[in-house]
């Protein structure tokens, strides 16, 4: 691009841009008065030479004729940061690469077993079939466990109480059904009635052996017991805290950071621990908002050399990508990494005690606490909060009893051990076409499996405090991040059979698809009750149904059956919540706002949960079904802030609900209004949907609850430092800059071309010049995402982009509108 001067010079506007620019800048009156008097003492001819004289002066030294601003950036920086080029010109440190790649993948459990069989009967070719299977050998100093036959012993028993239940529950619902299940509709009837009541029953016995753990205090197979907490943590137990974002709130993102890191700083073990922001950004907004967040971070606790920031350019494998990107290029240098989501907020003493927890347990591969739910102000998440405080510990409590160091691995607010982390857990590609096929998505549970695989234990630090994350604001929102859930699980469902995996975690693949397949079953319970009802209204008994029949079949209507199969039913729903409730009344009922409050807040909290429920099951039908008939899932971030639904966004996701509801209400009325009052919990739920998700969306009906003390947790009744100090830099959060401000304001776009500066090249492309040529004459609109940051990716482009808008006559407006500047009217000469 070539820069052109202009025959008849207004000199009048020379100064004004100079002094407009310079305004941009923290200068005194008197160093910006000298400044302006040495450009003027040069006799610019226009008002490219006077622009290039101030970046010349700025500089102090000689400047690029071709791109006069490049030459300035570390001075522009150090006048409005204080900081030069070393201090930001490495946001992340040096490289040095260790492999981390796939073992035994893809996983093939036929070929698998095949070559087993062949190395058991064909001599001649066990040594060629060993080497095709490489069998993997645990390398953990403890593979199998000393509670590893405790924690079968209580596998079976709790597989027993499951089934006892569930047979004795089907047998009773077998006597509700008035041909007592000898008609095909009836089978089907009670087969999707016995797996959604095995569902049911998991829960429920985990929830009552999570009560008995709580209540008594006497777990003596908690993780937590292995460490006294004051143990010093030696200069070896590195440890590496991996924040891995994508287009998130960048002021939430970097507030829970800081806080994070000022509750390390008062522990005496920060100098053991690095921070790494791990960037997937692709919105040029976002991404200059991460770089002066990180910047102002640094800046505010004197992180420079210990808070880390890498922008990846190639999102390759979302954030399991994104990990073992880390691991690869730093992970050598750590023996734990702590991995945090964009939510997360931890404290000092948790992250100092899971160090010491793992340095304890050598055996141990993963820890994963327990986070309580906080932050939220939306009617929707105070009552997740609520639930996820009060109940939330008995189902942890109850899993870490049955699973031991074969637990659930979550992907955020966990410690893991590095070394065996790369060596086995490292994830590639599933073979075949379709959307299940391909990346792995959820990838916490698939790590889980692999590392326990390895021999190494995977436990839940279920009463470690000190760890904390938010809920979706609103159940739209929830439902979107249910969507990518279930594609996930649905997609782990195909290890189920991978060779070598324990059986716990075979098991957790099961339970993570029936998760949401259940929802099917269910809808399609109640539609084959519906059809059991009109046919027993409409069709005449059939009383002979086999050839040659002596006696008749009669139909039988047993009500006081159907009361107690409820009763019963709604027995194993809501015991748990009751215990729940009676566990936190003895742990302290004025941290929950009281025992009468907190009474009603369970009950409140019951009529919302029936509610949702029937929404939720619609919802994960429409996924499921879609996800086995081909979409592909597209990966969010969700937000991070109260964001209400309105009423357009219900009526368009609930729309069809409300008419379901409305057509299956006239049906069974018409039928037999009787049954109306069974089905009434659910056709209702569809009826009020819109209104149910709008009202709970909102902020404001939150905090007036709030105000009367329902719904409250621990965290808002004596909130930890950690919180206090999120929200107050969330209340003094500054607005964050954009890419608007990445090209024209000196500051901004000085820091800017400091995170490209790997990439600064004196000779520009083609392209990036065409870009820069489109950029100028068209504004900021006229570009697309990815040609925003193929310019931010280039600090000679965007530096030169910068010069431009400032001086060409071609210059759009808006680039300098947004900081109320005027462009320069006049036609520059060439340099």
């Amino acid at each position: 691009m070539e820069l052109h001067s202009s025959s008849r010079l207004n000199r009048g506007l020379v100064p004004d841009i100079c002094e407009r620019y310079l305004d941009r800048l923290p200068l005194s009156q008197e160093a910006r008065d000298r400044m302006l008097r040495r450009i003027a003492a040069c006799e610019p001819a226009d008002a490219i030479e006077a622009m290039a004289i101030l970046h010349q002066l700025l500089a102090e030294t000689e400047i690029d004729p071709a791109n006069p601003a490049a030459t300035s950036i570390d001075a522009r920086l150090r006048l409005s940061y204080g900081l030069g080029l070393e201090e930001t010109g490495m946001p992340s440190p040096r490289l040095d690469r260790s492999p981390m790649a796939p073992a035994n993948w893809p996983p093939h459990p036929f070929r698998a077993w095949i070559a087993r069989l062949k190395n058991q009967f064909d001599l001649g070719d066990r040594v060629r079939n060993r080497r095709a299977a490489k069998p993997l050998k645990p390398d953990s100093p403890d593979p199998r466990g000393h509670w590893h036959h405790v924690g079968n012993v209580r596998r079976f028993v709790l597989l027993g109480l499951i089934l006892a239940q569930t047979i004795a529950a089907t047998h009773f619902m077998r006597a509700v059904l008035p041909y007592h299940g000898h008609q095909p509709a009836e089978v089907v009837l009670l087969s999707l009635f016995a797996i959604l009541c095995a569902w049911v029953s998991a829960g429920f016995w985990t929830a009552m052996m999570g009560y008995l753990v709580l209540r008594f205090k006497h777990d003596a197979y908690a993780i937590s017991a292995t460490s006294a907490g004051s143990e010093p943590i030696t200069e070896e137990a590195r440890t590496a805290i991996v924040m891995p974002i994508c287009n998130e709130h960048v002021q939430r993102v970097f507030a829970g950071l800081r806080a994070t890191y000022e509750s390390l700083a008062k522990t005496p073990h920060l100098d053991r621990f690095d921070f790494f922001v791990l960037s997937d950004s692709s919105d040029a907004d976002t991404r200059v908002a991460e770089n002066e967040a990180w910047v102002d971070l640094c800046r505010n606790v004197n992180g420079f050399s210990r808070i880390f920031y890498r922008w990846r350019q190639h999102r390759i494998k979302r954030k399991s990508g994104n990990i073992a990107d880390f691991c690869r290029r730093w992970g050598k240098h750590y023996r734990y990494m702590v991995i945090l989501d964009a939510d997360s907020v931890m404290s000092g003493d948790c992250l100092a005690q899971l160090v010491r927890l793992m340095e304890a347990n050598p055996s141990a591969g993963i820890i994963q606490t327990s986070p309580h739910a906080a932050g939220r102000q939306t009617l929707y998440a105070r009552l997740q909060q609520f639930a996820n405080r009060v109940y939330g510990p008995l189902f942890v409590a109850g899993l870490h009893y049955w699973q031991l160091g074969e637990s659930h691995y979550w992907g955020h607010n966990a410690i893991i051990r590095v070394a065996p982390f790369m060596k086995h857990c490292a994830l590639g590609r599933l073979p075949g076409k379709g959307s299940l096929s391909g990346e792995i998505l959820s990838h916490d549970f698939v790590e889980a499996a692999l590392m326990r695989r390895a021999g190494w234990a995977v436990w839940i630090a279920y009463d470690l405090p000190g760890s904390y994350e938010e809920m979706p604001p609103n159940l739209v929102d929830e439902l979107k991040r249910d969507k990518r859930w279930c594609h996930g699980n649905l997609i782990n469902f195909r290890l189920f059979m991978a060779p070598g995996l324990n059986p716990v975690h075979r098991a957790v693949f099961v339970t993570g698809a029936i998760a949401y397949v259940s929802a099917p079953l269910w809808f399609m319970f109640l539609l084959i009750s519906t059809w059991l009802l009109a046919q027993h209204t409409l069709v005449e008994p059939e009383y002979f149904t086999a050839p040659k029949q002596l006696f008749p079949v009669w139909p039988e209507w047993h009500p006081e059956r159907a009361i107690a199969l409820f009763g019963a039913t709604t027995t194993w729903l809501f015991l748990p919540k009751i215990l729940s409730i009676m566990l936190a009344r003895k742990q302290g009922a004025r941290r929950f706002g009281g025992v009468i409050r907190m009474t009603l807040s369970m009950l409140w909290e019951w009529v919302f949960s029936m509610l949702l429920a029937p929404i939720r099951m619609l919802f994960h039908t429409q996924f499921v079904a879609a996800a086995l008939t081909g979409w592909k899932s597209q990966w969010q971030s969700p937000p991070r802030e109260d964001a209400a639904t309105t009423w357009h966004e219900a009526l368009r996701r609930h729309g069809w609900h409300t008419l379901l509801g409305l057509v299956w209400t006239g049906v069974v009325y018409w039928l037999n209004p009787s049954y109306l009052w069974w089905l009434m919990p659910i056709i209702g739920a569809f009826i009020l949907s819109v209104p149910i998700s709008v009202l709970s969306s909102r902020a404001d009906i939150g905090r007036v609850i709030q105000r009367l003390g329902f719904f409250m947790i621990p965290e808002e009744s004596e909130p930890p430092v950690e919180l206090r100090q999120l929200g107050h830099y969330m209340e003094h959060k500054k607005v964050p800059h954009s890419f608007i401000d990445a090209v024209s304001d000196p500051a901004i776009n000085a820091l800017t071309c400091v995170f490209s500066q790997r990439r600064l090249r004196r000779e520009l492309s083609k392209y990036r010049l065409h870009l820069v040529d489109l950029a100028v004459k068209h504004g900021p609109r006229a570009l697309s995402t990815q040609q925003r940051m193929a310019l931010l990716g280039n600090a000679a482009a965007l530096s030169l982009l910068h010069f431009l808008v400032w001086v060409s006559p071609d210059a759009h407006p808006q680039w300098l509108r947004r900081r109320h500047l005027r462009p320069v009217l006049v036609k520059p000469s060439t340099l």
